[in-house]
């Protein structure tokens, strides 16, 4: 799925064939989940490939990277242009980029200079499909603030995220959405919540949830359309009343919600702002 013989991904300063990549496999990164990644789309345009908001992203893998004590020493401009590389040496344009940077050998708790960077990308269509998802309030909870840096793009930090959505789909939905330490709704496995009431959108504030750059790419596009967003705190008892709902995040673009534990939202999903921000969406990501 993600890789074939011709594939070819970028790591520490050479070009190798995907099924050729190794790693150390007393990796600290391995071991204890002290690595950082980011998820980032390009977009077929007229123009070729674009990839949506480059640097928005390297941005925040390298704020994610200081979080966590690693010395990223390529620049975001570099790692742009090693991205655009990868695309045309994999004859891609609609792909899913994967940046990726992992440890070396450290079976200590303290960081480590030996520090890999590892590219790759596929095609993948949207990660939570076109339909639209049945969830239900996860038993387990986003990490507590203080605890780790919940902003950060952290590979251990997704262990909370398998661990969410298994349960939700061995219960039979599609998804789980959880809550914070307060019991506030915050987000879900891996992508941002919105709710829609009286024309209204809702989002918890920063603080428990990863910073969405598509979330952000949401605030952006509902103020053009002219809709008003709600920052706040709220209960999963105030969205069972919600006329909508949607998840972002990059691999899952804009994602239509059709019911949370079974509560139905009150207007069709074609009836809600979210529609019309999934229709703005997909005209953002392929203008170049």
């Amino acid at each position: 799925m993600y890789y074939n013989k011709e594939t070819q991904i970028f790591l520490d300063g050479q070009w190798i064939k995907a099924q050729n990549g190794k790693t150390n496999l007393y990796s600290q990164t391995l071991h204890y989940g002290a690595g950082v990644f980011e998820g980032i789309r390009s977009y077929k345009t007229d123009k070729g490939a674009n990839i949506f908001k480059a640097k928005a992203h390297y941005e925040r893998l390298h704020y994610s990277a200081e979080k966590m004590h690693i010395n990223l020493k390529y620049s975001v401009q570099e790692l742009i242009d090693l991205s655009y590389e990868l695309l045309e040496r994999n004859q891609l344009e609609d792909a899913y980029i994967r940046p990726l940077v992992y440890l070396g050998e450290n079976m200590s708790l303290q960081p480590t200079e030996d520090v890999h960077v590892m590219l790759c990308a596929w095609q993948w269509g949207r990660y939570l499909g076109d339909t639209q998802l049945k969830l239900m309030t996860s038993s387990f909870q986003r990490p507590n603030p203080k605890s780790c840096f919940v902003e950060a793009k952290v590979s251990g930090h997704y262990t909370n995220s398998l661990l969410a959505t298994t349960e939700a789909k061995q219960k039979g939905f599609d998804e789980a959405l959880l809550l914070d330490m307060n019991e506030n709704v915050a987000e879900g496995p891996g992508a941002n919540f919105f709710f829609e009431k009286d024309e209204k959108l809702f989002t918890a504030p920063l603080g428990n949830i990863l910073s969405g750059i598509t979330r952000q790419t949401i605030f952006e596009l509902a103020e053009d359309l002219g809709f008003e967003v709600v920052e706040k705190f709220f209960k999963v008892e105030e969205v069972y009343q919600a006329d909508g709902a949607f998840f972002t995040g990059t691999a899952a673009e804009v994602a239509a919600i059709g019911s949370l534990d079974n509560h139905s939202f009150n207007l069709p999903w074609e009836k809600t702002l979210g529609y019309q921000l999934e229709d703005a969406y997909q005209k953002c990501v392929h203008i170049k």
